[in-house]
C-alpha cells in the first residue's frame, strides 16, 4: 500500500495540533483514504519545547533544506507564518514538485499570485482552507458544491479576538481597554494585538475571499480597513437601542463591473442570524444567484479546528495523488486565464445606510442645524434619539440615516464638526441591513 509523505514547516500550536490529528486519527484518515499519512519530517527552529505531542525519533530538524530536498516528501505544510522566510520555503517546495498547504493568509494575500503562477507552472497543487475561518470549510465549498453560482456578497466576521472583544464590551457594557486586557490575559488576544484590532488579519482573509468569489485579485493596501479600537460603549448601547449589534465585518461586494472590499465596524439587525455569532466564533455569508444565502460559522482559530482544516486539505491532495492526478483545481477556483483585474470601488462611493452620533451644547435650534447640513448634502434621516444631558453639559444626538453616499455623508459630518454647537468630533458606523 502506497503511503503519502508530509513534511511539516512550523511546529507551534496548529503545528502540534496536525501532530495530534494525524496521530489520533490514523486508522480513520486511512480508512478513509486509503493508504497511511506519514508525517515523515517536522522543521522547526525550536525542536527542545516539548508540544505536548509525541513524534517519532528522527522526524524532527533544524534543518528545513532536510525537508524540502527530500524526494520521497510529495506535500508541505507551511505553518510558520508571515512573509519571509515563509514565500522562500514554499516556492522552493513547488519548484521541487511539492504540493502545498498553508495556513499563511498574510502569505498568499500579498503574494499569492506569484505562489499560484509558480503552482501551475509545475502542475501542482496550493490549498489554504485553514487560512481563512480556522476549521469552517468555506473555501472548499466556494471551489466546489458552490462553483455553479455566481456571487454577489461576501460577507465575514474573520477575526476571533475582536468578536470576542465585542461581544464583552456588548455584554457587560465595558470599555474598548478593559476587555482587550481580559482578552491578553486569556490568551485570545496577543501581547501586540495590532493585527487584529486595527482589521489587518480581518483584511488579510478578504482579500482571499474576494478572489475566489469573483474571480480577481485585491491589492492589500487598496481594501479599506478600520478596527474597533475607537469603538465607544455608547455606541453598542445606542445600536441596540435601534435593534443592531456591532461587529466588525469583512464586506466585499461585486455588481458585475466593480468591487467593495472593506473591513469596518458594521451594525447588523439583531434579528439577522450572523448577529448572534459572539464570543471567538466566526460566521461567513455567500449570496449565490442560484443558491441564494448561505451561512458558515464554526470556530475560526485555535489548534484543533485548524488543524482540522489543514488535514482536509492533506486529504484532498493525497486522493488526487493516489489517483494520478497532479492538480486538479486552480487555487482561486477560476481557471487562470479567467482571473480578471476588476476595478475596486473608492469608499467615497459606495452607498450605506448611516448611524451618526454628534455630541451638541444644550440649546435651542441644535437639532435643526445639524439636519440642514445633512439636508443640504442631500441625507436623508431615518430615525433620531436624543439623550438627557452628559456629565460634560453636552447632550448626545443619534442620528440613523437612509441610504447615502460615503462621501456626502463624510462632507456633512465635516461641515457639522466645525459648527460653534458640537463639542466633540462626530462618529460615524455604517449599517448593513439588506441581508436577506
Amino acid at each position: 500500500m502506497k503511503d503519502i509523505k508530509v513534511g511539516l514547516i512550523g511546529f507551534g500550536t496548529v503545528g502540534a495540533g496536525v501532530v495530534k490529528l494525524l496521530t489520533e486519527n490514523a486508522a480513520l484518515l486511512q480508512q478513509k483514504l486509503g493508504a497511511p499519512l506519514t508525517l515523515k519530517t517536522i522543521a522547526d527552529l525550536d525542536i527542545i519545547t516539548d508540544r505536548g505531542v509525541v513524534v517519532p525519533p528522527g522526524v524532527l530538524t533544524t534543518n528545513v533544506n532536510e525537508l524540502l530536498n527530500d524526494p520521497e516528501i510529495a506535500i508541505v505544510i507551511e505553518l510558520i507564518g508571515g512573509y519571509e522566510p515563509a514565500k522562500s520555503f514554499v516556492l522552493r517546495a513547488i519548484n521541487a514538485g511539492k504540493h502545498i498547504v498553508t495556513a499563511n493568509k498574510a502569505l498568499l494575500a500579498v503574494h499569492g499570485e506569484e505562489i499560484f503562477a509558480a503552482a501551475a507552472a509545475k502542475g501542482v497543487e496550493v490549498l489554504f482552507e485553514p487560512a481563512v475561518g480556522g476549521g469552517i470549510p468555506v473555501l472548499s465549498a466556494i471551489r466546489g458544491n458552490l462553483a455553479a453560482n455566481r456571487f454577489s456578497t461576501v460577507l465575514g466576521i474573520l477575526n476571533g479576538t475582536c468578536n470576542y472583544i465585542l461581544t464583552r464590551m456588548t455584554e457587560e457594557g465595558a470599555e474598548f481597554a478593559t476587555v482587550l486586557k481580559t482578552a491578553q490575559e486569556l490568551g485570545y488576544a496577543e501581547a501586540d494585538p495590532t493585527f487584529d484590532v486595527e482589521g489587518i488579519d480581518t483584511a488579510h482573509k478578504l482579500c482571499l475571499l474576494v478572489s475566489l468569489c469573483f474571480g480577481t485579485r485585491v491589492k492589500l493596501e487598496d481594501v479599506h480597513t478600520e478596527g474597533i479600537s475607537s469603538l465607544s460603549p455608547v455606541d453598542i448601547t445606542f445600536a441596540r437601542e435601534f435593534g443592531y449589534k456591532i461587529k466588525l465585518l469583512a464586506i466585499g461586494k461585486c455588481d458585475g463591473e466593480r468591487i467593495e472590499a472593506r473591513i469596518h465596524p458594521t451594525m447588523i439587525p439583531l434579528k439577522y442570524p450572523m448577529a448572534d455569532v459572539d464570543g471567538v466564533f466566526n460566521a461567513i455569508r455567500l449570496a449565490g444567484d442560484f443558491v441564494g444565502p448561505v451561512m458558515f460559522i464554526g470556530r475560526g482559530a485555535g489548534m484543533n479546528p485548524t488543524a482540522s482544516a489543514v488535514v482536509g486539505e492533506l486529504m484532498e491532495i493525497s486522493r488526487n495523488i493516489l489517483a494520478g492526478i497532479g492538480r486538479r483545481t486552480a487555487p482561486l477556483g477560476y481557471l487562470d486565464g479567467a482571473v480578471v483585474a476588476l476595478p475596486l470601488k473608492p469608499m467615497g462611493e459606495i452607498v450605506s445606510k448611516y448611524y451618526l452620533r454628534f455630541s451638541a451644547v444644550d440649546r435651542p435650534k441644535v437639532l435643526s442645524r445639524i439636519s440642514g447640513v445633512l439636508g443640504d448634502h442631500g441625507i436623508s434621516i431615518e430615525s433620531m434619539m436624543q439623550n438627557t444631558r452628559s456629565d460634560q453639559g453636552s447632550v448626545p444626538i443619534v442620528i440613523m440615516t437612509h441610504e447615502a453616499r460615503e462621501a456626502d455623508v463624510r462632507a456633512a459630518m465635516a461641515e457639522i464638526d466645525t459648527l460653534d454647537i458640537i463639542t466633540e468630533k462626530s462618529h460615524l458606523i455604517r449599517i448593513e441591513d439588506n441581508l436577506e
